[in-house]
């Protein structure tokens, strides 16, 4: 998550930088760090941003659940621990999720393939910048 999109989260959830950061159990100094992108954003504050965003009220966009949207032949979705917890809306809050064919091992090669995807992508609000 990269400076720009964690302001835009912290916008989308409606929250000072200051309630953000008893939210996510850190200091202040370090939201104000992440935005500047003086600081990189950890992977584990990255997936409480994402989970809060996710939590909104009136956030649910996407009706499907990801091994309906994905297609996932069913022996591969037996496999998946977001199908084994039932969480087809959240599997990219879980690792050892099986997307595009095999288990990904890590947070951050996690997110490259979850930053293409709709299951993800829709909880970040849009870029206004880009709009």
């Amino acid at each position: 998550m990269n400076s720009k999109e964690f302001l835009r989260a912290r916008k989308a959830l409606e929250k000072t930088q200051k309630q953000l950061a008893e939210l996510l159990g850190t200091s202040i100094k370090a939201i104000h760090s992440y935005e500047q992108g003086w600081r990189s954003v950890p992977g584990h504050v990255e997936r409480q941003i994402f989970f809060l965003l996710s939590r909104r009220r009136g956030q649910n966009k996407i009706p499907k659940l990801c091994w309906v949207m994905k297609k996932c032949p069913p022996d591969r979705k037996k496999q998946c621990p977001a199908w084994e917890f039932q969480a087809g809306r959240l599997c990219w809050f879980i690792n050892g999720t099986i997307c595009e064919g095999s288990v990904q091992k890590d947070w951050k090669t996690k997110m490259e393939i979850c930053r293409t995807c709709e299951m993800l992508s829709s909880l970040l609000p849009p870029d206004a910048a880009a709009e």
